[in-house]
């Protein structure tokens, strides 16, 4: 079953190009993580803004391509984060879960 709408990729695909595709894939790829450990030092700090604005980063990113699971994860913490609540349990591990599979999916969707 894909993680990806593929109607939502191809739409992406022909506004952006065939050529520059995978350049948006690979910017997406290679900005993730570094979102997934901004994420976790501002739940260490407690840090509420920082939270918020990477989640709400990845979830734009995510919706640009259509991976609705890993968007609506990534828009569930980012409310959490704008209602000044950092107590999310296991959610980032939830959420990293569903951008390994976004992101195996996209590799194999590149042009």
């Amino acid at each position: 079953m894909s993680v990806i709408d593929k109607t939502t990729f191809e739409e992406l695909k022909q506004m952006s190009g065939e050529d520059f595709i995978n350049e948006i894939i690979d910017a997406f790829l290679d900005d993730a993580p570094a979102m997934f450990t901004n994420m976790q030092l501002a739940l260490d700090n407690q840090d509420v803004e920082s939270f918020r604005r990477n989640a709400h980063s990845l979830k734009s990113n995510a919706n640009t391509f259509g991976a609705t699971e890993l968007g609506a994860l990534a828009k569930e913490l980012e409310q959490m984060g704008r209602e000044n609540n950092l107590n999310i349990g296991n959610r980032l591990e939830l959420l990293k879960d569903a951008y390994q599979k976004v992101a195996e999916e996209l590799k194999g969707m590149r042009a």
